[in-house]
């Protein structure tokens, strides 16, 4: 059982994601954030397996947030789920410790494939953004 801490501050795609994640049985999630303090906050208190996280969070964007969760929860896989589809952004998350990035007009298609490879060990990078330079496998 892949345990998750969902990151979203728009409370209705949180629920919607939520929902999407329930149809695998091996996923469950066992808490959630609505910003990148809370996730920090969230993440050290549950220690998830999988942070799902956007980066346009309020009080602490989702960049900075993973780069305190990584100090704190180096084991957790983060994979940002946003509507930043900007390949500088996604280099950067990725050298912040990023397992995969998803853009969120994709999540319905690529949300469990990305959440796989990752587990399996593989980064992702949302289709339209793959490239060289993320270390995609």
């Amino acid at each position: 059982m892949t345990r998750i801490l969902l990151v979203e501050d728009f409370k209705p795609y949180r629920s919607l994601t939520a929902t999407l994640l329930s149809h695998n049985p091996d996923l469950k999630v066992i808490g959630e954030a609505e910003d990148g303090s809370e996730a920090v906050a969230q993440a050290q208190k549950l220690k998830p397996d999988l942070i799902l996280m956007d980066i346009g969070l309020p009080k602490l964007n989702g960049l900075e947030a993973a780069r305190r969760i990584r100090d704190v929860l180096p084991s957790a896989k983060i994979v940002f789920l946003t509507q930043v589809a900007d390949v500088d952004v996604v280099k950067v998350a990725f050298n912040l410790g990023a397992r995969g990035y998803i853009v969120k007009q994709q999540a319905e298609t690529e949300l469990l494939t990305a959440i796989a490879a990752v587990l399996s060990g593989k980064r992702f990078v949302t289709s339209g953004l793959s490239g060289d330079g993320f270390g995609v496998q």
